[in-house]
């Protein structure tokens, strides 16, 4: 995506659109809407028992469906050609022709592995507004949107939370991926005007307003192909583990760098002799600290200190963490000198990827303009940019 105004698909044509592929009549059609995510702030902590601090945003991919009277399951997509059938009596299997139909048949073969049987099969059209790869969550907006349709239209009643583990689950053991819970959780759990205060590990959440005002979130992405995200990621890790092991083997009662806080990690820092794992620790036990200053500047109305925060988040990223590379440094540090911008950092796994920014409404032609000339003269190629505002989790909208 190379603006802030690309089209956006209406989700009210949907019922039209799945009619004349399927006939009937619209009335008989449900459509349900997914969001995509942003973390606002709370990168790398989640595996080292700290907080997530994500939203849902107002980019939906809608899912219509509808009962079929045989067994028979067919999936569309308004904006990917092509039909994919199975029967829902099947033994779902991965198998990679079948592309984005992978993620629903891996959502069915964990609703069939929890005991819920489907006396029919049924029907899909989807259309998204969310980027492909565009970092902020489409693939579980798929998992988590279709999972809602499907326990919705055959009345499983299933809780919003369990909907993200159903998510979380298809991804472990049906696509072989390894992932956290955030995405599928904030998608599933979202509210327009809140962002969520996650710990991954125990699920303990709670909502903290998100007012923004007229302010937005921009979301930048570097378009760089990511080769060495995973790498890295198992490598923080370790680095991360090692650092614990040395806080307890020196007597620190903890499970987890982020149990504590800036003024315990003063005291204790010193037991770390090795350079590179001081700098891992630190920003572990900072960040987790950032995200508890982010909940309470959101709750005083003060998007200043937010701004200020991701700023922050963004130099420990790079300097401790060493997580960024110089798409990103050049994307946040190009936007955190902008007019009209509160601040800005990466968010994911980093490497490529994408970055926030919190911009003033006013701003965003000019913010977009400066950023990509900035990121283009540097790169050599150009960056995506989209505004957004929060959003509601999964919902039923017809």
């Amino acid at each position: 995506m190379d603006s802030l105004t690309a089209s956006i698909y209406d989700p009210a044509d949907l019922p039209g659109a799945f009619v004349k592929l399927y006939g009937g009549n619209p009335e008989s059609v449900q459509v349900f809407s997914s969001p995509a995510r942003i973390n606002i702030i709370g990168e790398h902590i989640d595996y080292n028992g700290g907080m997530v601090f994500p939203a849902a945003i107002n980019r939906y991919l809608y899912v219509a469906i509808r009962k079929r009277n045989d067994s028979k399951i067919i999936y569309n997509d308004i904006h990917f050609p092509g039909t994919f059938e199975f029967d829902i009596n099947d033994s779902f299997v991965y198998d990679k022709k079948n592309d984005y139909a992978n993620y629903l048949n891996g959502i069915l073969s964990q609703l069939k592995a929890k005991g819920f049987s489907f006396d029919k099969g049924f029907e899909i059209l989807m259309a998204s507004n969310i980027p492909a790869g565009g970092g902020i969550s489409s693939s579980s907006a798929l998992e988590c949107g279709f999972a809602y349709a499907v326990s919705e239209t055959y009345g499983f009643n299933i809780d919003r939370i369990e909907i993200a583990k159903l998510g979380q689950m298809s991804e472990h053991n049906f696509m072989n991926v390894n992932c956290g819970i955030m995405d599928q959780f904030i998608i599933a759990v979202g509210k327009k005007n809140t962002a969520v205060k996650l710990n991954c590990g125990t699920l303990d959440y709670e909502y903290a307003p998100l007012e923004l005002g007229d302010y937005r979130f921009v979301v930048m992405n570097t378009n760089k192909q990511r080769r060495l995200a995973d790498s890295k990621y198992n490598e923080r890790r370790a680095q991360c583990e090692e650092a614990l092991k040395i806080l307890q083997d020196s007597g620190e009662k903890i499970s987890a760098l982020c149990q504590l806080t800036p003024e315990d990690w003063e005291k204790c820092r010193g037991t770390i002799k090795n350079e590179v794992l001081l700098k891992r620790a630190r920003h572990c036990v900072y960040e987790n600290q950032r995200v508890k200053d982010a909940v309470q500047a959101l709750k005083r109305g003060d998007l200043k200190e937010l701004g200020q925060l991701l700023n922050a988040s963004h130099e420990s990223l790079k300097n401790d963490y060493e997580v960024t590379g110089i798409e990103l440094d050049t994307l946040a540090e190009a936007a955190q000198k902008q007019e009209g911008c509160l601040g800005a950092r990466m968010t994911g796994a980093g490497f490529g990827g994408c970055g926030i920014a919190l911009v003033h409404k006013d701003y965003l032609d000019s913010f977009v303009e400066n950023v990509q000339n900035a990121y283009t003269a540097k790169i050599g190629y150009k960056a995506g940019f989209f505004a957004c505002e929060s959003g509601d989790g999964v919902s039923r909208l017809k």
